[in-house]
């Protein structure tokens, strides 16, 4: 193996899959496979003996579940996993089962998994590579915990309720269990927000009914036309750019199939451009763990139409790219840890509402 090359392990039962898997990897300069399991008792063996850099990991398997087996190796050996699942309602929710468990990030199987097909996949596998081998393990967590009701709600008529205001989030790898901990403090009174994470056709339903479950706002993909309203959030639908736009005194979504822009569909930079277009100094803009640039400029120009904008931390990313590109071009107004992001949001919410009541 030639020397610098990112050293991957492929985890699947079935043998086409391997193959094909192998082809691809192997294909790119920076990265080699160096040993392939059908199961993952084999993996087991096989990672003791070759030390990968990244491990592929199919779900559905012989002898342990593939949830079952990261939840071990996460536990025993945290290291960087790539989940492999179909593109079906049952695979969405599993692999964002795997995210909670502390996979990096999943590939979406054809649903014929013939050659060609995983061909044509080829850039998505190994840019999902490459974002794992830089990112930061995650040890297990529990269960996200459901939604609860504190003792004493604010009521719905406080400062924070607004019309105006607006948080716009931009996530992608490590983005789904970031955004759930951004979303989950805020209250039922808070503005609307939008979220564009990185995420493949057919898994962001899923994702925003998980999240509907855990939240006190209402969470739900958005769709194209609908009045934004505050105490709900909205998801951009996987392959769709979602944007702001006006319609009188509302905020509409706008959901699109225009082209990628920074190779994503959805594309931060779009629903942050839109953010500083139309709601200007009455939005928050924060941009959350992921690999690239895609948001930092629209970020930046969010703060220059007058929004507060803030970057996840580096300790606290699963892969500090878009964050540190924000701040390095002067995007962002203040950098906090993940723990604390709904917080900072929730306190600049509350100064403006104090500021706009002594008006």
């Amino acid at each position: 193996m030639s020397a610098g090359r990112i050293k991957v392990v492929c985890v699947d039962d079935s043998a086409l899959i391997r193959s094909v898997m192998t082809e691809i990897i192997d294909s790119h300069a920076d990265m080699q496979v160096v040993g392939v399991a059908a199961d993952p008792l084999q993996a087991r063996d096989l990672i003791k003996a070759v030390n990968p850099d990244v491990l592929t990991l199919d779900v559905e398997m012989p002898r342990m579940h593939g949830l079952d087996f990261l939840e071990r190796l996460m536990r025993l050996r945290p290291m960087p996993v790539v989940m492999v699942s179909s593109l079906t309602a049952h695979g969405s929710e599993i692999a964002l089962r795997a995210l909670e468990l502390g996979a990096v990030d999943f590939v979406a199987k054809p649903r014929l998994c013939v050659r060609d097909g995983l061909l044509g996949y080829s850039e998505e596998i190994a840019g999902k590579i490459r974002a794992a081998f830089v990112a930061r393990p995650r040890t297990p967590r529990p269960a996200a915990a459901a939604r609860t009701e504190p003792a004493a709600e604010a009521p719905l008529r406080s400062p924070l309720l607004s019309t105006e205001k607006l948080i716009i989030i931009g996530a992608s790898t490590g983005g789904t269990e970031a955004i759930r901990e951004v979303l989950q403090p805020l209250p039922p009174d808070c503005p609307a927000v939008l979220v564009a994470q990185h995420m493949p056709a057919g898994f962001t339903r899923s994702f925003a009914q998980r999240l509907d479950g855990l939240c006190r706002l209402t969470v739900k993909e958005a769709e194209h036309g609908e009045r934004v309203l505050p105490g709900h959030a909205y998801i951009a639908p996987g392959a769709f750019h979602l944007s702001l736009v006006r319609s009188g005194a509302n905020y509409v979504a706008q959901v699109d199939q225009s082209p990628p822009v920074n190779r994503h569909r959805p594309s931060i930079d779009v629903l942050f451009d839109s953010a500083a277009r139309h709601a200007g100094r009455n939005a928050i803009g924060v941009i959350l763990t992921g690999m690239g640039r895609d948001g930092a400029d629209g970020l930046l120009r969010m703060r220059q139409a007058g929004a507060y904008t803030l970057a996840q931390d580096e300790h606290s990313c699963v892969v500090f790219g878009m964050p540190r590109e924000a701040i390095a071009i002067g995007a962002a107004d203040e950098v906090a840890p993940l723990a604390e992001m709904g917080r900072r949001v929730l306190a600049h919410l509350r100064t403006f509402g104090a500021r706009a009541n002594r008006m």
